[in-house]
This record gives structure tokens, C-alpha cells and sequence, in this order.
């Protein structure tokens, strides 16, 4: 009887249709220096993971790479698994989320989000050179585009609109009060939102809108939340994005300039590369109330088992 052999990375499903591709300067980009392609690639990864990092792999430069996109290319996995797979992917060294702040010819300001994928898995370290080195690279003007991917936000709907704000209430205030509508477990009342709309206002002058704040505040939540009003003050806290000047400064003509910095693979948040470990922003990485705090600093030189031993821990977890 003949015997099929299944390789470890798995090719692409047939379509009839090509894998949809990223806005132009968006989606998938490829690491430099990776090891040329074998079959026994992601082999020590667990079977999901081994199967979404062999799918990726094998994408084109530019594919988009949100959740959703990939989930109805893998029809064994939903968007909540794809997710799942995708943080694990970056806690084991093999892709990371990066935005660059473009300024292209006229001073025209825009944000470009990208997915660096490795098919060799990296540390912290390497990938910090990485985002360093993008940073100081030229960047040719690209065309305007909207962002086609956005956060994983494993078990919930896509959050609504959020609308103009009622007469008397703030555009921070309105969005607080959406959240309980997007997910019970953030139900806030009034006396909730009147207490946090300062923290919720500073998100909007730091160039955020309705939208963005609702996501960062929904994504990863733990089964259960005793406190909606705690848990959204310390993630208004925890997640706030960076101070980015708006009117950056003219640069020398014919000179686009571009800013760099790593954004978290679960929620999306902004920050400096040694801020997110693992690609991970803190309340990622403990996503349940009470839970210990793992430690920020890890060693700089970590191998491949390793990494998949602490996959394999994270994947254990509840």
C-alpha cells in the first residue's frame, strides 16, 4: 500500500481565484537573510501553527495579512484561531507588525502597516535591528492607500461605527459608552464614562480616532471581567499610543522621510521595539486580570527550541 507523505509546510489551498493582495506598500513583507525553503520548515511548531506559518510562507510579497483575509483562505480555522496562531507566531520569532509614518512629496502625511514575516525564527534583538534599519532607510512616495488590515479581535464582532457625539457629550465619552455595545463585558455606566473620558480624550490628541480606541479596548479581553471600569482605566492607561507629531518637520526637497515603529500582533498598539518583546504589548501578554507579570527583559540570544517550548507553554494556557 502506498504511503503519502505530508510535508510540514503545507502549500497553498487550491483556489481559482489568486490570494488577495494588500493596497500598494502595505501586507506581507519578507525578512532579509532567511534560510533557503526546506520541508522540514516549522516542523517543531504545533500542528495549527505549523500549518498557518507553511500557508504564509508560501504568500507573495504584498498579500495582505489581516485576520480575516487569511481566515477565509484556511478553511480549517476561524478568525479567533487564525489570531491565536498569528500572536503565537510572534512570541516563537517569525513575523512582526511594524507602521511607518511616510512623508511623501508635498508634505503629505500617511500611515503604511506591513507584516515582516521570517520563515527562520528570530529574537527580540534581531527584530529590533530590524525596525532600526527600516528606519533609517530612504522611502520612495507611495500611492495613497487605506489601511486593508486591522487588529485581531479573537471572539468579537466588528466594532461599529461609532457616532458623532450626542449634544453636550464628548467624542471620548460617546466612545466609552459604545463599548458595552460591541462587548457585554464592557458595559460602562454613565458614572463610568464621565470618570474615564479624560484618559479616553488624551488617546484623540495623540491622532486616534473613535474606531481605533474601541478596538485597542476589546481586543484579548479574559473571559471574565469583574470590573469593566478597572480593566478599561488600566488599558487607557497600558495601551495609549505615542505622541506623533502631526506637522513633522519639512524635509529637504525630493527627501521623503519615514518614521518606524513596531505595533503589537494581537491589538495593534504602537511602541518602541524593547517596549513590545515577543512583538507583544504588556496587557497582550497578560491578558487575564491578576495574573503574574511576566518579565520584560529576555535574553537576547534565544534558539528555535526554545522559542517553542514557551509556544508550547502559551498555547497551554487558559
Amino acid at each position: 500500500m502506498a504511503i503519502q507523505h505530508l510535508s510540514s509546510a503545507p502549500s497553498a489551498p487550491a483556489s481559482s481565484r489568486p490570494y488577495p493582495m494588500a493596497s500598494p506598500g502595505y501586507g506581507k513583507r519578507p525578512a532579509p537573510d532567511q534560510q533557503p525553503r526546506r520541508a522540514d520548515d516549522f516542523m517543531l511548531l504545533p500542528l495549527r501553527e505549523r500549518n498557518i506559518a507553511g500557508f504564509i510562507d508560501q504568500l507573495p510579497e504584498g498579500a495582505a495579512m489581516d485576520v480575516k483575509g487569511l481566515a477565509k483562505q484556511l478553511p480549517l480555522y476561524g478568525q479567533q484561531a487564525v489570531g491565536s496562531a498569528l500572536k503565537a507566531l510572534s512570541v516563537a520569532g517569525y513575523l512582526r507588525r511594524v507602521r511607518c509614518l511616510v512623508t511623501g512629496e508635498g508634505g503629505q502625511v500617511r500611515w503604511v502597516f506591513r507584516t515582516f514575516w521570517s520563515r527562520t525564527a528570530r529574537d527580540n534583538e534581531w527584530w529590533g535591528a530590524l525596525v532600526g534599519a527600516e528606519r533609517e532607510q530612504p522611502t520612495v512616495a507611495e500611492p495613497v492607500a487605506v489601511r486593508p488590515e486591522t487588529p485581531a479581535v479573537p471572539q468579537q464582532r466588528t466594532p461599529e461605527p461609532v457616532p458623532p457625539a450626542l449634544e453636550g457629550d464628548s467624542a471620548a465619552y460617546a466612545a466609552l459608552a459604545r463599548l458595552g455595545r460591541v462587548d457585554a463585558r464592557l458595559a460602562l455606566s454613565a458614572a463610568d464614562c464621565a470618570v474615564l473620558e479624560p484618559l479616553a480624550a488624551e488617546w484623540f490628541t495623540r491622532g486616534v480616532d473613535a474606531d481605533y480606541l474601541v478596538r485597542a479596548l476589546v481586543a484579548g479581553l479574559p473571559a471574565r471581567v469583574d470590573s469593566p471600569v478597572g480593566l478599561v482605566r488600566r488599558r487607557l492607561t497600558d495601551k495609549i499610543p505615542p505622541q506623533v507629531s502631526v506637522t513633522p518637520v519639512p524635509p529637504a526637497p525630493g527627501t521623503p522621510v519615514r518614521r518606524v515603529m513596531m505595533e503589537c500582533t494581537k491589538c495593534g498598539v504602537p511602541g518602541r521595539a524593547e517596549a513590545l518583546p515577543d512583538g507583544l504589548c504588556r496587557a497582550c501578554r497578560q491578558p487575564d486580570e491578576g495574573a503574574p507579570e511576566v518579565p520584560v527583559e529576555l535574553p537576547a540570544e534565544r534558539d528555535v527550541r526554545t522559542y517553542v517550548a514557551e509556544l508550547r507553554d502559551l498555547l497551554k494556557a487558559p
